[in-house]
């Protein structure tokens, strides 16, 4: 295998000594399975932007800081250094909540640097020690279903403690370990506390997650987790240690409580068939 030009890079630096295999490819990046000492790592290359889409990053971007007031104008200018630093930024987010999110406890992959616009960091292996699968690419018991569901419910509670939201999350965004799921991919983390669609986001990525595992174990349907955290979150008492019930009533004065219903599980509908496009959209890129 060809070593990629941006991989070279990390070997000449000695920051990986080999690439190994290449992992998997997206829209937004590719992944490398490589060798740093007697360590086996992934190394994540994101794309020039030229190669990839800027449609919808405004909505992600909202309430996201800009690292100096030059590069926050130049953004808002929309000039050619204010796209790069908008790339920039986009990649720095992902390593920075990377880090944040694992110092709170999250079930994240441990980073170990980012270098010249690669992010090295944990290859997430299975039990046998190979590349751990998707959580859409595994079957599941009714119990581990059930399992899955309550860890990544409290991986999300960690992250809005943390006032971030993945605002991706999905069955594709969840590698399986061998002590339980592990979330990936977040170049598009939004901030809870300054971005207008943060609710929007946190549900939906709840509801991906529920619409999921609940065809595992179907009382998890009728579980209302994002609502309810968000519900704390809003009042300030959310807090790490916080016991969720998945209940929650809304105010049926003011709520259509089954139009809400029923648009939330049409909305889990889409989202499965929206993923399955976009994970066989991958394998083609692949």
């Amino acid at each position: 295998m060809k070593t990629p030009p941006q991989l070279q890079v990390l070997i000449d630096d000695g920051v990986i000594d080999e690439v190994l295999r290449p992992l998997k490819s997206g829209k937004e990046a590719a992944v490398y399975v490589v060798r740093s000492g007697d360590e086996v790592r992934c190394a994540k290359v994101y794309k020039d932007m030229a190669q990839r889409s800027f449609q919808q990053r405004v909505q992600y971007q909202e309430g996201r800081k800009v690292r100096g007031s030059r590069e926050a104008r130049a953004i808002g200018k929309a000039t050619r250094y204010g796209r790069k630093q908008q790339e920039a930024e986009w990649k720095n987010t992902e390593v920075d909540a990377l880090y944040q999110l694992r110092e709170a406890g999250v079930r994240v992959p441990e980073p170990f640097g980012y270098f010249h616009g690669v992010l090295v960091m944990e290859l997430v292996t299975d039990a046998e020690g190979f590349s751990a699968a998707r959580l859409g690419e595994v079957e599941l018991t009714e119990v581990q279903a059930r399992q899955f569901h309550a860890v990544l419910v409290q991986q999300v509670k960690l992250m809005l403690c943390c006032g971030l939201i993945h605002g991706d999350l999905s069955p594709y965004n969840v590698l399986v370990g061998p002590d339980g799921p592990i979330v990936i991919d977040f170049p598009q983390v939004v901030s809870a506390a300054g971005n207008n669609a943060a609710r929007t986001m946190l549900l939906r990525d709840v509801n991906n997650l529920t619409a999921y595992l609940g065809r595992s174990a179907p009382e998890l349907l009728d579980t209302w987790y994002g609502e309810e955290m968000w519900e704390l979150f809003q009042a300030g008492e959310l807090l790490a240690d916080t016991e969720l019930s998945g209940e929650y009533t809304p105010d049926e004065h003011a709520v259509d409580l089954d139009g809400v219903r029923e648009a939330i599980n049409d909305a889990r509908e889409m989202a499965l068939i929206r993923e399955q496009g976009r994970r066989e959209a991958e394998e083609e890129d692949y």
